[in-house]
């Protein structure tokens, strides 16, 4: 006798969360197929900030290129002039005494600076004029998954909604269950999914914390004042400072400083807890101010700042990430399924590698394909992605952070990499790109190895450099200014200048870690080439 087929859910895709994340999975889908019934529900009357809030290339991409935000971003948004390091020692005394690495003219591919509320506003209403339904304030609790089948919803819709935010087919304040053939899940850091069913995992192996804030009464980098002052420093840059993400670094840590649109800037350190311990004493807003003007950089810049009182957060263990990522009837995308670290700004690129593959899956299956391989490939993808991504760039970097010699290669080659092997995939072959997160593909895996490979022995030269007390000895008086990165294959001169540097860095100092035992944050994690990330 043949069972009855399942009762139709009451939408075709339900999404616990009406950020970036979730906003663009609901437009992706509703542009390919505008008959879809997507229920957004998101927890927040308005979005509150982020860790960062800088796109890079592939982000930029994903918002003008998919999207179509590019008008938007423009008119509301500030657009971002690369990235520039600031390094200090106990030869700086002032901002020109910092060496300095950057661009000497502007960026050549488009990358934002931006208020990520207002950018989670504008991409929300945009999924709701298309179709979409949005509760809000609404929070997801206990989910029931049902492979194949209807996925169960429970949401509880707050009291506290704003009639301008209030849906006019949002339910009453209390709690109500709704069914959807799939369940998105792009809840943030909340992860509740992968909270709910236990894949959630975090990653021991990168202790990090960031505490950050907004501020007003930054000085302009880039106006009368500085230049009077420094005059050959100001002319050094052709381009513009101001509006680039400007990092402050030391020894395991590192800040930015991004300007937004109307004069607010976004300010926040990250640090590794094994390295270095937060000041105690006073308020968190003090602390962060006492912390930055300690630097020649951030006193000149932040002297007179003030950070806006009820705009200071604290994170700690920023990273982690679920064991899995997708099933027939459910997917995490964006922060949902994985955190690694602000640093090079990858949250973004997260969000368009996940989001833009969930839809893929999500169409798939109302095209009536067969699921199973195409939710093992994904969960294989972003498994491996996650951890060799992790591998490669970010595993014990913040033992070199704060040296401008080490630092320099570390820049030139993870940058000449990404536009070459990551950035330049999809303006070259199109949205198809997006199906393969970074480091997912066969051809990618010697670059992986490569990556991870110079990251561990800058380092272990870093370690080195501190036992002895030499780190940061190039941290005075030195300037790299790039050209800027393309999509050339002239952009492998500087690699190939920064692999030069590398191996005569080995010849003279580095072999003093040749023949040490390896530290066990070093150990190779077994499953970094495999299909799941390090295990904590």
């Amino acid at each position: 006798m043949n069972s009855a087929p399942p009762e139709r859910p009451d939408y075709d895709v339900v999404i616990a969360g009406g950020a970036l994340a979730g906003a663009a999975t609901a437009i992706l889908l509703l542009r390919e197929q505008p008959q879809l019934r997507v229920l957004i529900l998101e927890k927040s009357n308005a979005f509150g900030r982020r860790v960062g809030e800088a796109t890079v290339e592939v982000s930029g991409y994903f918002l003008c290129r998919v999207l179509r935000l590019t008008q938007y971003l423009n008119e509301s948004h500030l657009v971002k002039q690369g990235m520039r390091f600031w390094f200090t020692n106990d030869r700086t005394h002032t901002l020109d005494d910092c060496s300095e690495i950057g661009g000497r003219y502007l960026s050549r591919v488009a990358a934002f600076q931006v208020d990520r509320a207002a950018l989670d506003e504008e991409v929300l209403k945009r999924a709701a004029e298309l179709g979409a339904v949005v509760w809000r304030p609404a929070s997801v609790g206990k989910i029931q998954l049902n492979p194949g089948g209807n996925q169960i919803v429970e949401v509880k819709i707050s009291e506290n909604s704003k009639p301008e935010t209030r849906n006019p087919k949002q339910p009453p304040p209390g709690t109500v269950t709704v069914s959807g053939r799939w369940i998105v899940d792009a809840s943030g850091v909340a992860a509740v999914l992968a909270r709910q069913e236990g894949w959630m995992r975090p990653n021991t192996e990168h202790p990090t914390t960031a505490v950050w804030a907004r501020w007003t009464g930054v000085k302009d980098w880039d106006g009368a004042e500085l230049a009077k002052k420094f005059p050959d420093w100001a002319d050094a840059c052709f381009g513009i400072r101001a509006t680039a993400t400007n990092h402050l670094v030391g020894p395991g840590w590192w800040a930015w400083i991004i300007p937004l649109k109307g004069g607010d800037v976004s300010v926040g350190v990250v640090f590794d807890q094994r390295i270095m311990t937060w000041p105690e004493g006073g308020s968190l807003g003090q602390r962060l101010k006492d912390f930055l003007v300690k630097h020649p950089v951030g006193r000149e810049i932040m002297g007179d700042a003030q950070w806006r009182e009820s705009d200071v957060h604290w994170r700690k263990n920023l990273p982690y990430y679920s064991t899995t990522f997708a099933g027939d009837g459910f997917a995490l995308v964006g922060d949902a399924g994985a955190f690694i670290d602000p640093f090079y700004s990858p949250g973004m690129d997260w969000v368009s590698f996940t989001s833009w593959s969930t839809a893929q899956m999500i169409l798939a299956q109302q095209r009536g394909e067969a699921m199973a391989p195409i939710v093992a490939r994904h969960n294989k993808s972003f498994s491996r992605s996650y951890a060799r991504w992790f591998a490669a760039i970010y595993k014990d970097k913040y033992e070199y952070m704060g040296d401008f010699d080490l630092m320099r290669i570390a820049f030139q080659m993870d940058l000449g990499l990404y536009y070459l092997g990551v950035a330049s995939q999809p303006f070259k072959l199109g949205t198809k790109a997006l199906s393969d997160p970074v480091f997912s593909t066969p051809p990618s895996v010697p670059f992986y190895h490569f990556m991870a490979f110079y990251n561990r022995r800058l380092a272990s030269i870093g370690r080195s450099r501190r036992r002895r007390g030499v780190f940061g000895r190039a941290n005075n008086s030195r300037r790299l200014m790039v050209p800027g990165f393309t999509f050339s294959p002239k952009t492998a001169g500087p690699i190939m200048r920064a692999m030069a540097r590398w191996a005569w860095l080995e010849v003279c100092e580095g072999w003093r870690s040749w023949f040490e035992p390896r530290p066990k944050s070093e150990q190779p994690a077994p499953s970094a080439s495999a299909t799941a990330p390090a295990a904590p």
